[in-house]
């Protein structure tokens, strides 16, 4: 077990994180930007909170971070007073986020260069996977470096993959980020369609999901009581959802390969976020189609 473990980012993945780990009994060292956050970790055995950084980068033998998009991660690595300049050596990072392949290796390539190994270990789940230790990782990176942290992972995950070199979890993530955001966009259509129509929405989903049939997801399995409830509180905010999207959307685009089915679906996400609803959760694309045939799901 290393002798310190640090965690930056402290959001709603983070900080359950940092709890499975102190409850697994590493010693933690954290920080967040938010004071709140913080607060939050304080008070949870053998985590110290750290005023910066720095506090933490430079003091761990294993860095995690989690954070929501391409800038913070790039300005919390490479920026001044950043990972990259306070990091001491010798030490290994492992970025949770889910962001560019090309900065997941522009991130590595610098880092090696201070002697720091950087893994890029994108996740599969959301809170109560995180408050669980049963997170799905997908991971790139050198394997060596991976196989030395595979027992913290598997502390905090259920699924740990190794899918290639840097990068390559990334890419991976947001390739399977493409089938959840249309499988959010497909069910909201079809239990639109089911109201439209007047059809037993109750009856459509136990045809679906017990029938044996392709239309069959987890996605519609979970999600459908949950929009029948009226509840679209975050369990993945949709703002991030149609963040993971467009970057798959720009990995396909820098290999020329079109991709009109996830274009429609980030045209509905964009209606959905201009609509104020980003901050819920992405099922939210649903009140899209709702507005469109004048019914709410959990009405019918």
């Amino acid at each position: 077990m290393a002798e310190y473990i640090g965690f930056i980012g402290l959001g709603s993945m983070g900080l359950p994180m940092t709890r499975v780990l102190a409850d697994a009994g590493y010693a933690m060292r954290v920080y967040d930007v938010s004071t709140e956050a913080c607060d939050r970790a304080a008070a949870i055995g053998d985590v110290s909170v750290c005023d910066d950084v720095s506090g933490v980068a430079g003091a761990v033998d294993v860095l995690l971070t989690c954070v929501p998009n391409d800038a913070i991660l790039r300005e919390l690595y490479l920026g001044d007073k950043g990972v990259r300049d306070t990091a001491r050596g010798d030490q290994i990072s492992i970025d949770c986020s889910t962001v560019s392949p090309s900065l997941t290796r522009e991130i590595n390539q610098t880092l090696s260069e201070q002697r720091v190994s950087h893994l890029d270990a994108s996740m599969l789940g959301s809170i109560p996977q995180a408050e669980s230790g049963q997170i799905g990782f997908v991971v790139g990176g050198d394997q060596a470096t991976f196989d030395k942290v595979l027992p913290l992972l598997n502390v905090l995950g259920k699924m740990v993959k190794y899918v290639g070199g840097s990068g390559s979890g990334n890419q991976v993530k947001l390739i399977h980020q493409t089938l959840v955001a249309g499988h959010a966009v497909a069910v909201a259509e079809a239990l639109s369609l089911c109201m439209a129509t007047e059809t037993d929405l109750d009856a459509f989903y136990d045809v679906v999901c017990n029938g044996g049939g392709f239309a069959y997801s987890r996605y519609l399995e979970k999600r459908t009581p949950r929009m029948r409830a009226g509840d679209f509180s975050p369990l993945f905010m949709l703002d991030l959802m149609a963040k993971d999207a467009g970057l798959a959307r720009d990995l396909a685009r820098e290999v020329s390969m079109a991709t009109p089915l996830l274009d429609r679906v980030l045209e509905t996400f964009d209606l959905a976020q201009k609509a104020g609803y980003g901050r819920e959760d992405f099922s939210a694309v649903a009140r899209v189609y709702e507005k469109n045939v004048g019914r709410h799901l959990n009405e019918h």
